[in-house]
Formats: C-alpha cells, sequence, structure tokens
C-alpha cells in the first residue's frame, strides 16, 4: 500500500530517534518516496545525512528554512507534498508546541502548512509522560481529527526507568501508516465496538502434546489494527504466542476452544461487529492427562470429541444491530463451501481463503480471498497485504 506514495518523517529530539531510521529504511525500500525533517536536537542523536541515506532524499533542518535557494517556502512545499506526516519520537516540547499551535522551526510550521493526516508517537521519560501539563497537551492536539496517536508503550527506558514512555515499535507505527494512506485519516468505526479472534487453539493431550494448527494469527492482528485505526474499540481474542505489539487494543490471551468460546461469548453481547478470523479446532483428545505420558503410554488411537461451534452459537445469539464476519479456509473450490457456511451459521460476511495458493495460506504476511456477503454479492480480492485485506474485508461489511 506504500508504494509511490509520498511520506513526510518529523524527528525531535529523543533518543527513540534512532528506532525511527528503520522506519524510513522500510518504507524506501517498499517503494514509499520519504521526506524528513529534523529538529536541531533530533541532530544530536541521529544526523541529518543518515537519514538522507535511508531517504534518497534530502534531509531537511533549520538551517535549510531559511536558505534563499527555495522557489517557494520550504514549510509550504513539504506541507503540500506530503500524503502522511508522521512525528515520531514526539517530545514533550513538541507536543506542546503543536497545542499550543507554535510555529518556531521548520517542523512547526510545516505541520501548520499541511492538511494531511498526521500521526504522533511520543516518546519520553515516565515522569515526564505522567505530567498533567503533558497529558493536558496530549488530550487537546487528539481532538483535532487530523492528529492520528500511536500511543507509547511500557518497558525499560534509555533512563533505567521501566514504565510507559517507550514509542511505539517501527511495526505498530508502519502499520499506522499504510492504514493512513488507505483511509485518508478517515475514522468510519469510531463509536463501534469490534471483537475479533486470532490464532490457532490447541487441544492438549498431555501438558506436552496437543492437537493444534499452523495459524499465526497474522489475520487477526491485522483485523485489530485496522479496525483500531479507524476508530474502534478493539478486543482480540487469541492463542497467540509470543508479546503482542498492539496498544490502545484490549488482549485476552487464552490456549483451547472452550476457553475462546466463553471469552467470545462474553464479549459478544456489546460488540456491533464480530470477525472469528482464529482457527478453532473442531476435535479435542476425549481425555485429557494431567502428567506427560510416557512415550510407551501413548495410544495407538486417539480417541477425539467434538468442540463446540463457536461461530454457529454465535449467530443464533446474534441481534439485529451485530454483524458477524467468518473465514473459511479451503482448497480447491473455496466458493460453495463458503456459503454454505455462510449460510448455516447465519453470518453476515464471511471470507473465503484459498489456503492451497502460495501467499494465502498460514502464517504468510499477504492473502487473497473471495467475499460474500448474505446477499450473495461476491468480491474478489487479489493477493495483497494482511492489513489491506483487512481494510478491503472491513469495507465491504460496512457498505452493507
Amino acid at each position: 500500500m506504500v508504494k509511490g506514495r509520498r511520506i513526510l518523517i518529523g524527528v525531535s529530539g529523543g533518543i527513540a530517534a534512532y528506532k525511527v531510521c528503520e522506519v524510513v529504511s522500510t518504507l524506501a525500500k517498499a517503494g514509499a518516496e520519504v521526506k524528513a525533517i529534523l529538529t536541531d536536537a533530533a541532530g544530536e542523536f541521529v544526523t541529518p545525512l543518515t537519514f538522507a541515506t535511508l531517504c534518497r532524499h534530502p534531509a531537511f533542518t533549520d538551517k535549510d528554512f531559511w536558505q534563499a535557494s527555495h522557489g517557494r517556502p520550504l514549510h509550504i512545499q513539504l506541507g503540500e507534498w506530503a500524503e502522511v506526516f508522521v512525528i515520531a519520537p514526539l517530545t514533550a516540547n513538541t507536543l506542546a508546541k503543536l497545542a499550543g499551535g507554535f510555529a518556531d522551526n521548520l517542523l512547526t510550521n510545516t505541520v501548520l502548512a499541511s492538511s494531511c493526516p498526521i500521526l504522533l508517537a511520543p516518546a519520553m521519560n515516565t515522569d515526564m509522560w505522567e505530567q498533567p501539563a503533558v497529558q493536558r497537551n496530549w488530550r487537546e492536539v487528539l481532538i483535532y481529527r487530523r492528529y492520528h496517536a500511536a500511543n507509547p508503550g511500557a518497558g525499560m527506558l534509555a533512563c533505567d526507568r521501566a514504565g510507559v514512555g517507550r514509542m511505539a515499535e517501527p511495526g505498530e507505527i508502519l502499520a499506522h501508516i499504510e492504514s493512513l494512506l488507505y483511509t485518508k485519516g478517515d475514522r468510519d468505526l469510531a463509536g463501534k465496538r469490534v471483537l475479533i479472534s486470532a490464532g490457532g487453539t490447541r487441544e492438549h493431550l498431555d501438558p506436552v502434546r496437543f492437537i493444534g494448527n499452523p495459524s499465526s494469527g497474522k489475520m487477526g492482528i491485522a483485523l485489530a489494527q485496522a479496525a483500531l485505526h479507524r476508530g474502534a474499540t478493539v478486543t482480540l481474542v487469541h492463542s497467540i504466542t509470543g508479546e503482542l505489539a498492539l496498544s490502545g487494543v484490549r488482549s485476552i490471551a487464552l490456549t483451547s476452544a472452550e476457553e475462546m468460546r466463553q471469552a467470545m461469548l462474553e464479549c459478544f453481547h456489546d460488540a456491533d461487529l464480530t470477525v472469528m478470523a482464529a482457527a478453532v479446532a473442531d476435535v479435542k483428545p476425549t481425555d485429557y492427562h494431567s502428567q506427560k505420558l510416557p512415550k510407551r503410554s501413548l495410544p495407538n488411537s486417539l480417541p477425539l470429541t467434538s468442540v463446540a461451534d463457536i461461530l454457529a452459537e454465535l449467530g443464533q445469539l446474534k441481534q439485529p444491530h451485530q454483524k458477524i464476519i467468518g473465514f473459511a479456509a479451503q482448497t480447491g473450490d473455496i466458493v460453495k463451501p463458503a456459503l454454505e457456511k455462510l449460510r448455516s451459521k447465519k453470518l453476515d460476511v464471511i471470507a473465503a481463503n484459498p489456503i492451497d495458493k502460495i501467499g494465502a495460506g498460514f502464517g504468510s504476511d499477504t492473502n487473497q480471498a473471495i467475499l460474500i456477503n448474505a446477499a450473495g454479492k461476491q468480491v474478489e480480492i487479489a493477493p495483497c497485504s494482511k492489513l489491506e485485506m483487512a481494510h478491503r474485508l472491513l469495507d465491504f461489511a460496512m457498505d452493507m
């Protein structure tokens, strides 16, 4: 979604400036046009030469602002050029300038001379972040719809403190940039509550062995990001192992299909839109052993028991104001079984995935699908990133 798009990166003076190099490099490698503005303080951490090299364009500083060589004022040129403007790291000082409408350097002048969406990624010491004045400025800035938040995370900071204030990870920032390019900053899901399931459940025979599947949860994560970036309140029920870089999303981690069923039922009545992207097991071992079975004690055949059909249960509970999206991971003819699932489980939309095609299976960073709604409308989505697929799926569901 970024190839050929125009992205302006504003860097202010914080140690997290080094992380922005990865953001710029990734965008440039993906074919985006990237330009950077550095404040004088930012140049103390990372040089303009570094950003110019990564951007493949000059990196601008206040020295450039006052040169007589520009045909038009530099801040006007850059502000009109950008499709998305990212300020990362956003320091307490630059945040205060944005809140007050100050324009005392190239970065803040360009903010006022631009009209595109602006993504803000604060980074600072925990005590600084929690100061009432900083929190007031943060709230005031976010009143304006063109500003979008890549909220700081919690963890070990450069000052050897553990707490909130760590800049959002490059992957989070990159995903938000892609979303802003897709939506142009529109928050069409503001006020909506979206419930998403993700990952593959595990049905254990003993503490070590289980029945599972290779689902990575990447599609569910992309859906959570897309919904969050469009203004929704998002709950992600998942069985994904490892750390999730999803600040702003309520996360409920679990393992088994029954645990997922309980969590989905608990959250479902509050949801306006539910997306069942998880690959839930169909069966589980009939007997669970609390101690690891010795190899010699493993059965030659394994008695299995069906697990509850979560999607069908949600379909029965659905109220008129609610919508449910399901997935059908299929091989061969993907449309016929998807239509049967759509109707039998009372879904509003189903995404039929050809998992036997390269770039569309479990664990892939890309996906393709045929989207089908309850009225029979079908839209084929060519191979694309899972984040773009998520946005296309949300568009399709909300257009009903």
